[in-house]
């Protein structure tokens, strides 16, 4: 109930604005960005994940494996729950992939990201829309490489699906 109420609040805030605030209080850098991202990207996993473990143990094959006089509880879990919530769950984290991308443009565009040195997307077309007029291709290309990217995990994790769906 307390990690609930957590989630909750969690969902108050816009997303990206709470990760702009963990990499104030960090700094810049790609540790800080997975640190930032993870601290603020569990919260719709772990929504979806409860939603589906309580819808899952409403079915019926867990009534018959709790009526077999199932060894415990937590094992009927792990054995009939948890195996069968699984697959909605990975698509939900492979929902995830092209946020976190583009949190990460986000915040290198904005200058709070990844530390000139290493090369990043977002960075290039921050540095690039100075130049827009004359020089367009330099954050126009890396602008489609973002886009191109978040496309093909898309349309792979809707594949993922499908093909989950029809194993069902």
């Amino acid at each position: 109930m307390f990690l609930t109420r957590v989630i909750d609040v969690m969902y108050a805030f816009p997303r990206l604005l709470f990760v702009i605030l963990v990499m104030s209080m960090l700094g810049a850098g790609l540790t800080n960005i997975f640190i930032a991202i993870g601290l603020t990207g569990w919260v719709g996993i772990a929504r979806q994940t409860r939603a589906q473990v309580m819808a899952i143990k409403e079915k019926e094959f867990v009534d018959a494996a709790r009526g077999a006089r199932a060894p415990a509880s937590s094992a009927c879990s792990l054995r009939h729950v948890l195996p069968n919530a699984l697959t909605p769950i990975v698509v939900a984290v492979t929902f995830g992939i092209p946020e976190a991308i583009f949190t990460e443009a986000a915040l290198s565009f904005i200058g709070v990201g990844i530390n000139p040195p290493t090369p990043s997307w977002g960075q290039m077309v921050g540095e690039g829309q100075q130049f827009i007029r004359s020089y367009w291709h330099l954050c126009v290309f890396p602008a489609i490489a973002i886009a191109v990217t978040m496309l093909v995990v898309h349309v792979l994790r809707r594949r993922r699906a499908r093909r989950a769906r029809s194993e069902d």
